[in-house]
């Protein structure tokens, strides 16, 4: 017969499931992040590629998606919309067919100094102080570590 601890039971509730509390934090934060990058005319996806271009203009799709952790067929479509909208092009690498390059145009370069009011923003949204995002975050990164060396091996990410 085995024995089943009242911890072990405790550990089984929905509200002590730490996938829960990430997938309900992340899809509020997004949220939260919404009517403010309205206001940008982007997407919360399309603005992490633009702040990946505002770092370093041009840049591969391999290099964005890397960087964004996600597969270059996710990237793509955001890339089509971002190109649709002005604020980037895409063209392929002279002397490499296969690589594209992913450029800010002078609207996606202009539209930085906007998004220069985003993270402040956010914290005072959700109430924060930069010392907390940044604990917060180094928290996230931390557990992002763990999963990449998880010993079974179930994140390739």
């Amino acid at each position: 017969m085995t024995y089943v601890t009242e911890e072990a039971e405790e550990d089984l509730l929905l509200e002590h499931q730490l996938c829960f509390a990430l997938t309900v934090a992340s899809r509020s934060v997004v949220g939260a992040y919404k009517p403010v990058l309205d206001k940008l005319g982007l997407t919360h996806p399309q603005y992490l590629v633009m702040l990946c271009l505002w770092e370093s203009s041009p840049r591969s799709v391999r290099d964005i998606s890397d960087a964004l952790a996600q597969e270059p067929a996710t990237i793509s479509p955001l890339l089509r919309r971002l190109e649709t909208a002005g604020f980037i092009t895409r063209r392929r690498v002279p002397g490499d067919e296969r690589t594209l390059a992913v450029e800010l145009t002078p609207l996606g370069a202009a539209l930085r100094q906007q998004a220069l009011a985003v993270p402040g923003t956010m914290m005072d949204r959700l109430g924060l102080t930069r010392e907390q995002v940044s604990q917060l975050h180094a928290a996230m990164m931390d557990l992002i570590a763990a999963t990449k060396t998880a010993p079974d091996g179930a994140s390739r990410r």
